[in-house]
């Protein structure tokens, strides 16, 4: 389940050490945000989009993730476009396209125990708080994973959907998946369990 969008590939980004990678996303998002205007933002999409060739994941399987935050994305350049200009709600848009493309290759590309040992290691620095460094790095991996894996479902269960012939009312969308979305809730605690 929790690696479920890995993809076993040799490629330079397979190769880069997880803490790396992780390191990436924060830097990348503190620059999009740090820095205004919809050409930084371009630039920075840009950037990710020329990882995709290099990262061994099919640009298919990316765009299929991709494809439930395209309207998350759709939704936020309009209502940006409602309260500022085209200028800004392009850069709002392209900032997350972005961020979320990065995250979508960091799933894609690195198995989740790679990724636990990474922040295990960050968070040994912070084991002086009280805070257990291992049910930290776990749950902020589970959740990293998560992200993608809700997008999974939501196309899944409207496939499903379609396939029935059922209508397609945000209710009819919203209880399934919140079901699919409690019983992998479940998985992850029991998960963190066993850990423990």
């Amino acid at each position: 389940m929790i690696d479920a969008l890995y993809i076993a590939a040799d490629s330079p980004l397979h190769r880069l050490p997880a803490g790396l990678k992780l390191a990436a996303i924060p830097v990348l998002a503190a620059l999009l945000f740090a820095l205004p205007g919809w050409p930084v933002a371009a630039v920075g999409l840009a950037i990710v989009l020329a990882l995709l060739p290099v990262s061994g994941v099919p640009p298919r399987r990316a765009a299929k993730q991709l494809r439930p935050a395209i309207a998350v994305i759709a939704v936020l350049f309009l209502v940006q476009l409602w309260f500022t200009d085209v200028a800004a709600a392009a850069g709002a848009a392209l900032r997350f396209l972005a961020l979320i493309l990065a995250a979508t290759l960091l799933t894609m590309t690195t198995r989740a125990t790679a990724l636990i040992e990474a922040l295990e290691a960050l968070f040994r620095r912070l084991a002086w708080t009280g805070l257990s460094p291992e049910r930290l790095s776990l749950a902020i991996a589970l959740t990293l994973r998560f992200i993608p894996v809700l997008g999974q479902v939501v196309e899944e269960v409207r496939e499903a959907q379609a396939a029935r012939g059922r209508d397609r009312s945000i209710v009819a969308l919203a209880v399934p998946v919140l079901v699919r979305l409690l019983k992998t809730a479940d998985e992850v605690a029991e998960a963190i369990d066993a850990r423990s």
